[in-house]
């Protein structure tokens, strides 16, 4: 009965419904997400203090870092496993997500260890001074060196169970470390609790991420049998059709994420040059930009599923009606958000810290991250059609575009013509180039499918 309601779905359910079933549990745990992550940075900025407020800020490449992991064996493996399910091949289904976990598993374990050996250097390359370093190891103390395994099986295991279609499970697993990461921070970072400062955010994050983890384990456990999503170590047999199709598509979006932490981290050392203020104020404008951004990257990983599972069955129609209606959702939104950002930056940033400097240093950075929301919508919806198809070079292409062809030398050129300011467009610069890519790529690959398609009953009679 659940095997023919998850055929249903992908099949024969209207476009917005199907669309909006899967999409909108991932969008919400995004958010869920972004919220906690504004939540790290507003109850630390309550302190006043800005080298506890950097701290976080300089952290951020280093935990974004995990996303490389969490694409390369959460995309990789649900991407294979929905691909698996339109072609009703359940055993490639199977050892797919327990090759994905295990291989995360091992993955966030020698992460930890990697980091704490090597945690001064690291610190340096962050961009961390003597000022800044102290606060900063602390933080990554509980996120990395303690937390870099539950935060990373946390994701990948939303994704391994977003894949069936139960993304309502797999936002809840992920919203439930979220909420308590939310009701946590308050006690551990600020003087009426245990005044932890920017280490009490981190181990509120540790603590979240390990329920997460749990919840996730306690459904497997209850759906045993009726879920296609396997963790046991009988199924951890990889063959070169499992791994060759996982990292197909994994590498590329792995990459990808590595490119976001390269990128993040030029960002950071050429903010760190005019002072904690200027860094503080670059993480809050980052964070609340972050807002946007995880609306367009749920709604690209939500519809994943079912645009794998089309491609796969061959229903080109259907696969570009999804994508076509998610992405006219998507584009109202964040034109909407961009708006709302540009015309009230100073209020949004002098929510998390009335300092003046700060304001008017993250306001400024807010206009020009802002601008680039609406056109990075249209290369995240590209970028998730490419890992549903198993496009992966198509991804890499894109990742390597956006960041070492086109963002990273734009910050560079920009700040140097406009120093520290014009390093908040540099994004925007990328993505309207990229998005113009996007629609081009697009474009094509639904003319090929609709002709593959139309040209299958001729070939057959």
């Amino acid at each position: 009965m659940e095997e023919q309601n998850k055929v249903e779905l992908f099949e024969r359910t209207p476009i917005p419904s199907a669309v909006m079933k899967l999409a909108i549990p991932t969008i919400l745990s995004s958010l869920v997400m972004v919220i906690y992550n504004l939540a790290d940075t507003y109850f630390v900025g309550m302190l006043n203090n800005s080298v506890e407020n950097a701290a976080v800020t300089l952290s951020a490449p280093v935990l974004l870092a995990f996303n490389a992991v969490n694409n390369l064996f959460g995309v990789g493996s649900s991407s294979m496993m929905s691909r698996a399910l339109g072609r009703k091949d359940y055993d490639v289904v199977y050892r797919s997500s327990a090759f994905g976990f295990y291989c995360a598993l091992i993955s966030g374990v020698l992460f930890s260890i990697l980091c704490s050996v090597f945690m001064n250097p690291l610190l340096s390359l962050l961009g961390a001074s003597a000022e800044t370093s102290g606060a900063t190891m602390a933080y990554m103390k509980w996120t990395v060196s303690f937390g870099a395994a539950p935060a990373i099986l946390n994701v990948v295991l939303a994704y391994l169970v977003r894949s069936e279609g139960s993304a309502m499970h797999a936002s809840v697993g992920t919203m439930s470390g979220c909420l308590l990461n939310i009701l946590l921070d308050p006690i551990f970072i600020l003087p009426w609790g245990l005044n932890m400062g920017a280490e009490g955010a981190g181990l509120a994050t540790f603590l979240s991420n390990c329920v997460a983890c749990a919840y996730f384990f306690v459904l497997l456990f209850v759906k045993r049998g009726r879920t296609f999503v396997c963790i046991s170590p009988k199924m951890f047999r990889p063959n070169r059709a499992i791994v060759g199709g996982v990292c197909a598509v994994g590498i590329p979006a792995a990459i990808q994420n590595l490119l976001n932490v390269t990128g993040m981290t030029v960002l950071n050392n050429f903010t760190s040059a005019f002072g904690a203020d200027a860094v503080a104020a670059m993480g809050i404008a980052q964070k609340v930009n972050m807002v946007p951004t995880y609306v367009a990257m749920g709604m690209s990983q939500g519809i994943m599923p079912l645009v794998s599972y089309n491609y796969a069955s061959g229903n080109a129609k259907r696969m570009k009606g999804v994508t076509m209606f998610a992405l006219r959702v998507s584009l109202i939104f964040t034109v909407a958000v961009t708006v709302c950002y540009f015309c009230f930056s100073d209020t949004l940033i002098r929510l998390f810290m009335n300092n003046e400097a700060i304001v008017a240093y993250g306001s400024s950075f807010l206009h020009g991250f802002c601008l680039g929301i609406p056109f990075l919508t249209v290369d995240f919806l590209a970028v998730g059609v490419f890992q549903a198809t198993g496009m992966g070079k198509h991804a890499f292409v894109f990742a390597v575009l956006r960041k070492v062809i086109l963002e990273i030398p734009a910050l560079i050129i920009l700040n140097l013509i406009f120093p520290l300011y014009g390093l908040a467009y540099a994004q925007f610069v990328a993505e309207v180039i990229l998005a113009i890519a996007a629609v081009v790529v697009l474009t094509r690959l639904f003319r090929r499918l609709q002709k593959r398609q139309e040209n299958a009953p001729a070939a057959e009679g």
